[in-house]
């Protein structure tokens, strides 16, 4: 075995650990604000929206000037590099806006996916080149986290052996090179929902994915106090014709999660997978929950679940923007209260609460 060569000091290992703690602190998850600009292109155009950047601007400004009361919520806001340089109206910068109301400023890095060869149309996540260069000016921009992502499928081919083991190491690569320059990274191989597949099969092949993750992680000597984990809840594929209830989807959850993510891991972050708005914040309040032993934080980190109402109530009208704040404190405030297992439903959550947000083979 080789000698031990510390990645990190103490102090780096001190901060990373104390940034993680503070997003998934007392309930608080993560709004995913890093819609690419082609991905809010098409938010934008549901709501018959011009996509411009002034548009992309007021929009979120919209969310991240909502009553400071989502901030017993919401921990952690990850932005698209557009809007880490963005400002308000008034000339104040997005970052010490949300930095002002103690809110951790995260940043998406990856540059999204590819084609993996050799493969039956699988992929990896490219933007390794130039990451730590990238990574120091975010950190001196106001930034704190990163998130990346990488993406799996299930099907009668996949996922294969060498998408699952690419995928790994990529995140423990981008993970380790986060931590060098002080930004806690997000680690997120999602499954995507496309398919058919029963909750027994996502559950075994979700588990096979994060014990590669882990194994990478550990094998890039990452520290995993100070970071968090990004994973898709398990469910069964969107085209199965088996429902299965917030119970059955926590048990297996985490049930997987027990058998493959340590201890040492602060958080959990839920993508929501393309799941409703309601469905997503009833099967984190089940996780939170189910009656086993659970030794990290469990909450989320979601985009489409927490800005489909906000959206459609402000359809890109100034005079709808205090309703929009609204709804968007509305689903802050119920995935709060989700994340501890304290979620009772009652009556309207949104105007769009509902719906089904799946998008097949989802990019942004």
């Amino acid at each position: 075995m080789a000698a031990l060569y510390p990645a990190l000091t103490p102090e780096q290992k001190k901060e990373l650990a104390e940034i993680a703690q503070r997003i998934v602190s007392n309930g608080k998850g993560i709004l995913a604000a890093d819609e690419s600009t082609g991905t809010m292109g098409k938010r934008l155009s549901a709501i018959k929206v011009e996509n411009v950047e002034e548009n992309r601007r007021v929009y979120r400004q919209l969310l991240f000037s909502s009553d400071p009361s989502v901030t017993k919520a919401i921990g952690g806001i990850i932005f698209y590099e557009e809007t880490l340089y963005q400002k308000t109206d008034d000339g104040t910068p997005f970052v010490k806006l949300i930095k002002d109301r103690g809110i951790v400023v995260g940043i998406k890095v990856d540059k999204g996916t590819v084609p993996l060869a050799g493969t039956d149309g699988e992929s990896t996540t490219q933007g390794l080149d130039g990451l730590a260069e990238r990574c120091a000016r975010y950190k001196k921009d106001g930034a704190d986290f990163a998130k990346w992502r990488c993406v799996l499928k299930i099907s009668k081919n996949t996922p294969s052996a060498l998408a699952i083991a690419e995928n790994a190491n990529v995140l423990a690569r981008y993970a380790s090179i986060c931590q060098q320059n002080g930004l806690v990274p997000i680690v997120e191989p999602e499954i995507l929902p496309d398919g058919d597949h029963d909750l027994k099969t996502c559950q075994y092949v979700t588990e096979k994915v994060l014990a590669a993750t882990y194994k990478a992680l550990s094998d890039h000597h990452v520290y995993l106090e100070g970071s968090l984990l990004k994973p898709n809840m398990v469910t069964a594929g969107q085209a199965s014709k088996i429902r299965c209830s917030p119970q059955e989807v926590a048990m297996a959850t985490v049930t997987a999660l027990r058998r493959t993510v340590p201890s040492a891991v602060p958080g959990i972050t839920f993508l929501s997978g393309g799941q409703s708005e309601e469905d997503a914040s009833l099967n984190l309040n089940a996780i939170n929950k189910v009656p086993l032993e659970r030794p990290w934080a469990l909450s989320f980190s979601y985009g489409r679940a927490l800005q489909a109402s906000v959206l459609k109530a402000w359809a890109g009208a100034p005079a709808n923007i205090p309703a929009a704040k609204k709804e968007f404190e509305k689903r802050a405030a119920i995935n709060g209260l989700a994340a501890q297992g304290k979620y009772v439903p009652a009556g309207s959550s949104g105007s769009a609460a509902s719906e089904s947000l799946f998008i097949a083979n989802h990019n942004y």
